[in-house]
């Protein structure tokens, strides 16, 4: 009995600690921010605890003057090292400190478990921080195209709907999370709303960067998953299009931008029913035309020729205009008829364009023979979708 009893013990703790392994989170980043920095008033110690203690000025002051101040005030202590510990992708070398009493925050928006999670991190400008506010009925994200609202759940700790302060050893990170339904995969750019001290009031769209599909492609497959790329924003739709008044033409920003790469860069995503090749494409200017698409053709060495279907995200034969960064890089991917499996090698005709009235006005035609199925396949890697970083 002795001996069936310690088996069962065993066989409980290996139990447990298979279900422990199987409770490990799977975490896609969606988008992060930051550091941004907020100014606090010069601390206070209590000479008796030896606590250094902030009060947070911008929650009553800015964002929630006027409420009901009889919330619940509560303590929340934090384990900086646990929090460290598990956000260990967190970059937490970009927090440090800046003169004239500035402390750094960051934001973070993942999925985990089903569930889309907001992280707002902070760093300790002292032992104790009061006053402070994070989330409420208030808080939301809604998605820019269809203004479907994903309404938030709770946060974590229990803030919710209160001023509170909160303790953490000084100059730790705390992480405070708030826990929102999942967002579809056909999401593409959110407003945040309600995370005031995170500068997070609606007033800006968040692009949300999921992993490209068709780079999951095995180089051994024979057809290729249909590339998604980030889909850009439209700001002002055409309007009794006119080649020659660009006042007419469309206007795109937000566009899925790629690390910078050579001239003619290319990358085909083949699948049964259509060829999918994309085009590293550079801005010259913050704002500039492009015009994509009409006649253009890929010829296999037999000559046969492969038309074109589509354009991903912008119109097909008309002249459109990108707003972004002079030196931004970015993907503009067209649709053609499926490439058979035998074909190795293509030609890329595009032919000449009608002249239109605009600035440097010029639609060559061009040629680009041998382009080689497989080095484009293994070229998919080159237009992830990667963020603008800039530095002023």
């Amino acid at each position: 009995m002795k001996h069936f009893r310690f088996f069962t013990l065993l066989l409980i703790a290996a139990i447990a600690i298979t279900t422990s392994a199987e409770k490990v989170k799977r975490v896609t980043i969606l988008q992060q921010m930051g550091p941004m920095y907020w100014h606090y008033d010069k601390p206070v110690t209590d000479s008796i605890t030896g606590l250094s203690t902030v009060k947070w000025q911008s929650t009553e002051d800015r964002h929630v003057k006027g409420r009901d101040d009889q919330w619940a005030k509560q303590v929340i202590s934090v384990s900086s090292n646990v929090i460290e510990n598990h956000f260990i992708n967190v970059p937490f070398g970009s927090f440090r400190n800046m003169p004239g009493d500035m402390t750094p925050l960051y934001w973070q928006l993942t999925e985990e478990d089903g569930e889309t999670v907001l992280h707002c991190y902070l760093k300790m400008p002292a032992d104790v921080v009061t006053n402070f506010w994070l989330a409420s009925e208030e808080t939301g994200i809604v998605d820019a195209e269809t203004g479907v609202h994903y309404r938030a759940r709770r946060s974590e700790p229990d803030c919710w709907k209160r001023y509170f302060k909160f303790r953490a050893p000084k100059d730790s990170i705390v992480d405070f999370r708030i826990y929102f339904p999942p967002l579809p995969e056909t999401v593409n750019d959110v407003y945040i709303y309600g995370v005031p001290n995170w500068n997070l009031r609606g007033d800006h769209t968040v692009a949300i960067n999921r992993p490209v599909s068709g780079l999951r492609n095995s180089p051994n497959a024979p057809y290729d998953i249909a590339p998604e790329f980030h889909k850009p924003r439209l700001v002002k739709p055409e309007h009794d299009y006119d080649k020659n008044n660009s006042g007419t033409w469309s206007v795109y920003t937000d566009v899925h931008l790629i690390k910078p790469a050579e001239e003619k860069t290319f990358a085909i995503w083949r699948t049964k029913d259509a060829t999918y090749l994309a085009r590293a494409t550079e801005q010259n200017w913050m704002r500039e035309y492009f015009g994509r698409g009409g006649n253009n053709v890929l010829m296999d060495n037999n000559g046969r020729q492969y038309k074109l279907k589509d354009v991903m995200d912008y119109p097909n034969n008309n002249l459109f205009w990108v707003e972004g960064y002079s030196g931004d890089w970015f993907a503009i991917v067209e649709v053609y008829e499926p490439l058979p499996l035998n074909v190795k090698t293509f030609t890329f005709i595009v032919p000449e364009g009608e002249p239109f009235n605009a600035w440097g006005a010029n639609w060559r035609g061009e040629v680009i023979p041998n382009l080689d199925v497989e080095q484009l396949r293994k070229n998919q890697k080159l237009f992830e979708y990667h963020p603008r970083v800039v530095v002023k």
